[in-house]
């Protein structure tokens, strides 16, 4: 519900806090924020306020990039113009209720907005409105945690970190009382901060949980993924205990997903346009020219489902994750999972994406993929796989690094025809760098295999 600036007043005058969390969300979904004045944020409230363009102009460790053209040494990192999107207000419940507040920059008259992640979901959410559609999405995450410190961490005590829990738990009752007091305060204070959790289980490995948040309004959604992730962490921080989204911690282990399960919904969101009472498999032709548009997109705009190097370590054989361009009912082996049955709860979860992405860019990816596949009218004419989707090679397999995913979306007309020029130049020259980062990197796996024997 739209909240108007004497709602916000009043939220912060009945407030006894003379400060106020501000937060930007950069291309690799970190959030960068500052604290301000109540009296400071009011005058940004009604003309924004100038955020330093270098948000888009460094890496998740703050190195400055060397390759882009939106910002930098170049241009001097000047400030772009960031809203405070009213919607947004909420309370952050493990910190005496701080009022806090997401900005963005769809009004800058630079490029911010043409780099901006939550600018660009805001853009293709217009763009389906406009179309005729609602869309309602939601993100699911799993990840490992661990009783570690952030100062351990940094004193290179990392590969001794001990998991929470011991052994192999999926969906315990059992382990989830282990450390029932961190489990219990997830769930509640993701509530209180107005990211409400349909679910939170433990999942197979040591230390493992998995939480599954309420479907909303596609750009609430990515709000409340984006901010979930900082919660856990924060949250964790407060029981001695550090939270890690990595795509894979390890590779004797599962990795972690970020699910996002999505659905076109009527103007009046009185009708799910993905459900077809009809059809044999409860699927509308909607339904299926979106699914079309997803697995023709998929190996251009891969980057914004898997961002990192990690991300690939992910993507293999045999660990809940897809290897291979395939879709199926109710089968976790492939990139596409379609749920049908009843009209509510039909939907598609794109099952490719992991734990390490930015909510933003998956969302926007998910929805701009499927729209092209409803513009296009393109036929679902890839059958649905049954069985093993890691030995389905019918379609075509998922790219196995990001230096290789990375140059087909570079390449790619139709990402600059989805996503804009500009976003698909500077998003990619960022993972390109990421690449290039650990390239020159010498590893422990090197270490181990050369050090002695060559």
């Amino acid at each position: 519900m739209k909240k108007s600036k004497d709602e916000i007043r009043n939220f912060l005058r009945e407030s006894h806090h003379q400060k106020v969390r501000l937060a930007v969300v950069d291309i690799d979904g970190v959030l960068r924020g500052k604290v301000v004045s109540a009296e400071k944020f009011i005058s940004i409230l009604e003309g924004g306020m100038g955020f330093c363009a270098v948000v888009f102009g460094w890496d998740m460790e703050d190195k400055s990039y060397d390759n882009i053209q939106v910002t930098g040494w170049h241009t001097g990192y000047p400030d772009f113009e960031a809203r405070v999107d009213p919607n947004t207000m909420r309370k952050v419940p493990w910190d005496d209720d701080l009022p806090f507040f997401l900005a963005d920059f769809s009004e800058d008259k630079g490029q911010g907005a043409e780099v901006c992640p939550r600018s660009l979901l805001k853009k293709i959410k217009a763009q389906a409105e406009t179309e005729g559609f609602k869309a309602q999405f939601s993100q699911e995450f799993e990840w490992f945690n661990f009783e570690m410190t952030p100062e351990a961490f940094y004193s290179h005590e990392a590969g001794a970190a001990k998991p929470l829990t011991p052994g192999m738990f999926g969906y315990s009752i059992l382990r989830s009382s282990l450390k029932h007091a961190y489990f219990n305060e997830l769930f509640d204070h993701c509530h209180a901060f107005d990211v409400p959790l349909e679910g939170l289980h433990t999942e197979t490995g040591p230390g493992v949980y998995e939480a599954a948040i309420q479907y909303a309004d596609i750009l609430l959604a990515a709000d409340r993924a984006a901010l979930f992730k900082t919660c856990v962490k924060e949250i964790a921080y407060k029981h001695g205990i550090m939270a890690t989204f990595m795509a894979k911690w390890t590779e004797s282990l599962p990795g972690n997903g970020g699910h996002v399960h999505q659905s076109l919904w009527d103007p009046g969101l009185e009708r799910n346009l993905f459900y077809e009472a009809s059809d044999s498999k409860g699927m509308s032709a909607l339904m299926k020219q979106y699914i079309a548009g997803q697995l023709h997109c998929l190996p251009y705009i891969l980057p914004m489902f898997a961002p990192t190097i990690n991300s690939y370590k992910r993507l293999v054989e045999g660990a809940w994750a897809p290897t291979t361009i395939t879709w199926a009912f109710d089968n976790r082996t492939t990139a596409l999972r379609v749920l049908t049955g009843k009209e509510k709860s039909t939907r598609l979860e794109t099952r490719v994406i992991g734990s390490d992405v930015n909510p933003y860019l998956a969302m926007a990816a998910c929805l701009a993929s499927g729209l092209y596949g409803i513009r296009k009218g393109l036929d679902l004419d890839r059958p649905a796989t049954v069985g093993n989707g890691y030995e389905d090679y019918s379609n075509g397999s998922i790219p196995t690094s990001l230096k290789e995913s990375v140059a087909m979306m570079k390449d790619s007309e139709l990402a600059k025809e989805l996503f804009g020029e500009i976003f698909v130049d500077h998003f990619c020259r960022t993972r390109e760098w990421e690449c290039r980062e650990f390239a020159s990197k010498v590893t422990d796996w090197e270490r181990k295999r050369y050090f002695e024997i060559i």
